[in-house]
């Protein structure tokens, strides 16, 4: 018989997969996770001032602060990636597998773009010799596919 829903186990959230990994070392309150969630159910790479204004209506108490706080403690656990644009707002990526990201000049849109076969960043581009990639930051900068279209 199968067990009654108060006793199935609760699926573990992407962040509870992603701790278990890291291990013990990061401490987890109810913002981080608030934040992290908030980033998780996102794919338009939010600012600082977007993750408050979603996160707000699930913790009306919390402030632009702690929201900076948050990111940044997630950031050095290695649970979210930080995107710089050129001069504009600092981004915040949940998808850490190996991606970059495509910025739409016309309306400002940030979209993951996966590579189509494996990568290896140090096969394709022409590096010193002796170094040992660790991550890759890269943009793709043109327009996106709505505001081609609008062209």
């Amino acid at each position: 018989m199968p067990p009654s829903p108060s006793r199935t186990p609760a699926k573990p959230s992407g962040l509870d997969c992603r701790l278990a990994v890291l291990g013990s070392d990061v401490r987890l309150t109810p913002h981080r996770r608030e934040v992290f969630e908030v980033l998780a159910s996102s794919t338009d790479h939010p600012t600082a001032y977007d993750i408050l204004d979603r996160v707000k209506s699930r913790s009306p108490g919390i402030s632009l602060a702690t929201v900076y706080n948050c990111l940044e403690h997630l950031t050095t656990a290695g649970l979210i990636k930080l995107v710089h644009l050129e001069r504009g707002q600092s981004r915040y990526c949940a998808n850490l597998h190996e991606h970059v990201h495509f910025h739409c000049e016309s309306c400002g849109k940030v979209i993951d773009a996966h590579p189509v076969t494996d990568f290896d960043p140090a096969k394709f581009w022409n590096l010193p010799a002796g170094t040992k990639v660790t991550r890759t930051d890269l943009a793709i900068h043109g327009t996106c596919s709505a505001c081609a279209a609008k062209s």
